[in-house]
């Protein structure tokens, strides 16, 4: 196998001497170069044809994200961002993402040089699974996306107070994704009427990045997107996110579903962790639950839905054509726990037909 060729884009000198150390320690993946802004990185990108880029959010010359919007026109490839966990940082990666960065790799604002060590791992996981993502199939969808908020800009999507349910229904829809899952959730959730039942989501994300996501997520949605608190009772027309430092379950009290938050060990290396959501709605909703699976590396989620799917619940997955990383949905797949194998859009008319 060839190794995957990284081109490394930071002013920091410190991270790129890091990033450099850390990719070298893998047999699969070889620094071919690192530049200290984009103009050089432009240069560079021509004469070595690397595979994945990293690319730095803050830079002389040329901000990164004005670097990756010339670059998915021009000449789309992998990037993975080196993004800040602040609330800035979340803001700007996510737009990262809705451009058609396929990752990012977070960095704190102190002790950068431990922190990054102490995931070296997951970092070079990340490069190498970018280096497999389907780029052009997530340009191409991005675009959409946006065409379709700028499309909803001028419209109220949100229905009145008073037309909100103020039961919850008995059905539940619970929907998980991680890598290229903040845009596949996007594109679900835009879709679905107000008075849809509840939806909980797991997404992997920083607790520092929780905020913002839901934020866009609240504005193109015709629901109400808000980060939940322990015990609170669930809705129809909401959409519930689990907070990037807990796990989220969601337990029966008589006829209500009631959401409850976990801080305790990572599951399968997440913290929240899809498997944790779908194994409780297995056990507590059982054939009202519908179980979704977006595009994500590795396998969280699978033997949940598995569950949800013993237990009767509908079980609807992204097809690989359409995921950036066909790894959490297909590894539901193996386990033959599927009823719905769908391109993203259309998965929200079958979550829609699926509750009717």
């Amino acid at each position: 196998m060839n190794k995957v060729r990284v081109l490394i884009i930071d002013d920091s000198v410190l991270i790129r001497k890091m990033l450099t150390e850390i990719f070298n320690s893998s047999p699969d993946i070889e620094v071919v170069g690192a530049a200290a802004d984009p103009l050089m990185a432009r240069e560079m990108i021509k004469q070595l044809n690397p595979d994945v880029l990293t690319l730095d959010i803050e830079m002389p010359h040329m901000d990164g994200i004005t670097f990756l919007k010339n670059l998915m026109r021009l000449r789309p490839t992998p990037v993975v961002m080196i993004s800040t966990l602040t609330e800035k940082g979340a803001e700007v990666t996510l737009e990262a993402l809705t451009l058609g960065a396929v990752d990012f790799i977070a960095k704190p604002k102190v002790d950068v040089a431990s922190t990054l060590n102490s995931y070296a791992d997951e970092i070079i996981n990340k490069v190498k699974m970018a280096a497999r993502a389907n780029v052009s199939n997530n340009n191409n969808r991005t675009l959409k996306t946006r065409d379709a908020n700028r499309t909803l800009g001028d419209v109220n999507l949100k229905a009145e107070p008073a037309k909100k349910r103020a039961l919850a229904s008995n059905k539940i829809i619970a929907l998980g994704a991680s890598t290229g899952g903040t845009e596949a959730i996007k594109t679900v959730v835009k879709c679905l009427p107000a008075d849809t039942p509840a939806v909980v989501i797991t997404q992997h994300l920083p607790a520092a990045f929780s905020k913002s996501f839901v934020r866009h997520i609240d504005l193109i949605t015709a629901m109400t997107a808000s980060i939940p608190k322990h015990g609170q009772i669930v809705e129809a027309g909401n959409i519930y996110l689990a907070p990037g430092d807990r796990h989220m379950t969601v337990i029966k009290e008589g006829p209500r579903y009631v959401i409850q938050l976990h801080d305790s060990e990572p599951v399968n290396r997440h913290k929240p962790a899809v498997d944790v959501m779908f194994r409780s709605l297995a056990q507590s909703a059982g054939t009202n639950a519908i179980a979704v699976l977006l595009t994500g590396m590795g396998a969280d989620g699978a033997i949940g839905m598995k569950e949800m799917h013993d237990a009767g619940a509908k079980t609807v997955i992204q097809d690989e054509q359409s995921s950036i990383v066909w790894g959490m949905p297909g590894a539901a797949f193996k386990l033959g726990c599927t009823d719905y194998i769908l391109p993203l859009d259309e998965v929200a008319s079958k979550i829609i037909s699926l509750v009717k």
